[in-house]
């Protein structure tokens, strides 16, 4: 399937709504920071920004007048303090800004922050971006559904996201893959289905090789691995229900084949009872928090019409759950979404997928 195919205009940005505003000021997302996206723009010339071989990243570092970069330096090592520490001065002293770099590629053209520690040399990324809503719901779906907690701050139009450290999916399967152990592969093979099914279920789309990174981690005389998002623009927009599955998109060709390879059906078909298991297990956790989030979603405007309609009736083919014929917006689909899962999983145990005493859809 050709991407032309697959995925549809380029989405829009979306503002935040006083729902979503209210909610992010209950859960200590909403705080006040000294500079704004538009502040960085203000640049008085880049350079290309190339990798180890040569090849352009697609991202320029940028500079600033004299006057500009003293008020820009302190207004970003402000940010780091609040995001990653207790939002003093104390550690200014320790901090240096070694690079602004700005994405020309992609929606929501971002500014990559590098931050140093003087004394160790030890550095660390955040980004500065557009508010957009549904790059919002998306971080707070992760946050809650997913294994992993993540940390962003939102004020007024200006969005700051802490960095995903890992191997960008592109660079791991063209590099790295090949080296994979049989045993390794087959570890791999898992994580994709799984991380398929966490996408189709959070309605995280666009998952795409270089939106995802690759994470070894060393566990006793093995390295295993986790898939994890790190692009988050393509949440609850698109009509077509396999943007949201990572397996139709050609950039993933390899991995699916890893999974065809690899693993049996049998196989297949447990790891997707566990994940979907699991996150309703985080779901019933989470239930307040993801009410809010719900509630917000159902009021605001994250899509088109359009791709409402198609999303609905092609979820209703794939669950044949008559609900979904009613939904007027995207976050009726994504609350009927999780509540399917919530009705289906959260009682699955091992014995009932091993006797098949249940039905795997």
């Amino acid at each position: 399937m050709t991407q032309q195919r697959l995925m549809s205009r380029k989405k829009p940005s979306y503002p935040v709504s006083r729902k979503l505003d209210v909610f992010l000021d209950q859960y200590n997302r909403k705080i006040e920071i000294p500079i704004f996206y538009e502040d960085l723009l203000r640049f008085a010339g880049s350079v290309v920004v190339y990798d180890d071989e040569g090849n352009d990243t697609l991202w320029v570092r940028v500079y600033y007048s004299d006057a500009e970069r003293v008020e820009i330096d302190l207004s970003l090592k402000r940010v780091y303090s609040i995001l990653h520490s207790d939002g003093t001065d104390r550690i200014f002293q320790y901090l240096n800004v070694d690079a602004v770099d700005f994405c020309t590629f992609g929606n929501s053209k971002p500014f990559r922050i590098k931050i140093r520690n003087i004394l160790n040399d030890n550095f660390i990324y955040f980004y500065v971006k557009k508010a957009d809503a549904s790059r919002i719901y998306g971080l707070e779906l992760e946050h809650m559904l997913s294994p992993y907690n993540l940390n962003y701050l939102v004020y007024r139009n200006t969005l700051i996201e802490e960095h995903i450290s890992g191997i960008p999916g592109d660079i791991f399967i063209k590099n790295m893959l090949p080296n994979c152990t049989d045993s390794q592969k087959s570890q791999l093979a898992k994580e994709f289905v799984k991380f398929n099914e966490r996408c189709m279920i959070q309605l995280l789309g666009d998952m795409r090789s270089y939106n995802y990174v690759i994470i070894p981690i060393h566990d006793f005389d093995h390295v295993v691995f986790r898939i994890r998002a790190i692009d988050f623009d393509q949440q609850c927009y698109e009509g077509k229900l396999n943007v949201y599955r990572p397996q139709f998109f050609k950039e993933n060709l390899k991995m699916v084949g890893l999974v065809q390879d690899r693993l049996l059906d049998d196989s297949i078909e447990q790891y997707k009872v566990e994940e979907r298991s699991i996150i309703a297990k985080r779901i019933i956790s989470a239930n307040k928090r993801i009410k809010r989030l719900i509630s917000a979603a159902k009021a605001d405007k994250i899509s088109s019409q359009e791709n409402v309609d198609r999303l609905k009736m092609e979820i209703f083919d794939f669950t044949k759950d008559l609900k979904f014929k009613r939904c007027r917006n995207m976050g009726q689909i994504l609350n009927l979404t999780l509540d399917f899962v919530k009705r289906n999983y959260e009682n699955v145990s091992m014995r009932q997928i091993i006797e098949k005493k249940i039905e795997l859809k």
